[in-house]
């Protein structure tokens, strides 16, 4: 024990300090305050100054008249299209609409500017729609109405459960942000843990550092040591990025929109984070461990991992659909399976809760591709210590494995 944790404290103390990890832990921090410092900038540039806008019209019903000014937007009424005109030639305005006599059969409006643009602002077709809906309805309802036939449909829906209360969680677009930040800085750094197994005994086999360690510790204790030691370097930089998290969103929120500081996240998602993170680390460790004993150089190793480095960031690839559709047995089946697991999972929670039966399933199966691959990577590590040149083949490694 004492010499595995001799290991683990120098595959620790020599992964924080190499420049590389130093500078991916802060990056993302750095480069997310950067983002939002950019953004503020560039918003104080780009927005323009309130201003005032004319807009003619041609009234040809004869009953628009009132409510002629619609936020920053006034309208100008004149007697014939032919004014209007006139008045764009000479720059009073930039566009006109013309109301025709049977707009209440059609409810068309001819609007007709010198703007080239593939469709009419916002804020233009906002005025000109308040503006007959208004003039339509005075007299005859309250202004209160008017106002509340004018005013976006404000919807609140509330998350209830099977019993009726509120749920704790409730559900939305703003709630999926950190789960699905949390997933991506998770699968983002169990592919770099694990890389880092991968590299430092793949380099020791192949400097043939690797035969003078197994003269004074066991395969088992040269692997528990490296696995957990870089897998503590790896939780450090995940903690640096959650702690991270909460001031970020903090200025994100005043810069970009409030909505971010409505998002709930509760504590059982941290846990299982943390839980995820960690039985995720281990399966990718250990098999980047029976890479690095079956493989003669670090390239080698490298190019093999991959392979199964894809499947941990594939759910980002179907993330729309993963949202769309959180509860498809294709993702339920995804969820288990260990490869995708760790992000998959992490994504559905701030979608959908999941059910204690597949997180129960996901972590079980999870756990025992640890403990398999463990024991066999310490079989391979064992086996093929000192092979050297051409890789075996999988009928050998099974072969050797099953010996």
């Amino acid at each position: 024990m004492n010499r595995t944790f001799l290991i683990l404290r120098h595959e620790f103390s020599r992964t924080v300090r190499r420049t590389g990890f130093i500078v991916l832990t802060l990056a993302l921090p750095v480069l997310a305050l950067l983002g939002i410092g950019v953004f503020q900038i560039i918003s104080g540039i780009a927005k323009p100054p309130v201003q005032v806008t004319k807009i003619g019209y041609v009234d040809e019903v004869g009953s628009f008249t009132q409510f002629t000014t619609q936020g920053n937007i006034n309208l100008v009424r004149y007697d014939s299209a032919e004014a209007a005109k006139q008045s764009i030639i000479n720059s009073d305005i930039t566009e006109y609409f013309v109301i025709p006599q049977d707009f209440i059969l059609t409810r068309k409006v001819n609007l007709f500017t010198t703007q080239k643009e593939l469709a009419p602002p916002d804020a233009t077709i906002g005025a000109i729609k308040n503006f007959t809906s208004s003039n339509l309805l005075a007299g005859k309802v309250p202004p209160d109405v008017i106002a509340v036939v004018e005013a976006p449909l404000n919807l609140v829906t509330t998350l209830i459960t099977s019993t009726g209360d509120v749920a704790p969680q409730q559900a939305g677009y703003a709630n999926v942000l950190i789960p699905g930040i949390f997933a991506f800085l998770l699968a983002l750094s169990l592919m770099i843990s694990s890389s880092y197994v991968l590299q430092s005994l793949g380099e020791e086999k192949e400097n043939r550092l690797m035969e003078i360690l197994l003269s004074s510790v066991s395969t088992r204790q040269l692997l528990a040591g490296k696995v957990l030691g870089l897998g503590a370097a790896g939780l450090m930089q995940v903690v640096v990025w959650v702690i991270s998290l909460p001031l970020l969103l903090r200025l994100a929120s005043s810069s970009i929109g409030g909505f971010i500081s409505t998002i709930q996240v509760p504590a059982e998602f941290w846990i299982l984070g943390i839980v995820y993170f960690i039985l995720g680390y281990l399966f990718f460790a250990v098999l980047s461990s029976s890479l690095a004993a079956i493989t003669s150089t670090v390239r080698e190793a490298q190019g093999m991992a991959g392979l199964y480095g894809v499947f941990g960031i594939a759910p980002f690839w179907f993330l729309s659909l993963i949202l769309l559709y959180p509860n498809s047995p294709v993702w339920i089946v995804f969820s288990i399976f260990p490869f995708s697991a760790p992000s998959l999972v992490m994504i559905r929670l701030g979608v959908i809760g999941v059910p204690a039966w597949q997180l129960a399933a996901s972590l079980a199966v999870l756990a025992l591709s640890v403990v398999g691959g463990l024991l066999m990577a310490a079989k391979l590590l064992r086996i093929y210590t000192l092979m050297y040149g051409k890789r075996p083949g999988l009928g050998e490694i099974i072969r050797n494995l099953r010996a």
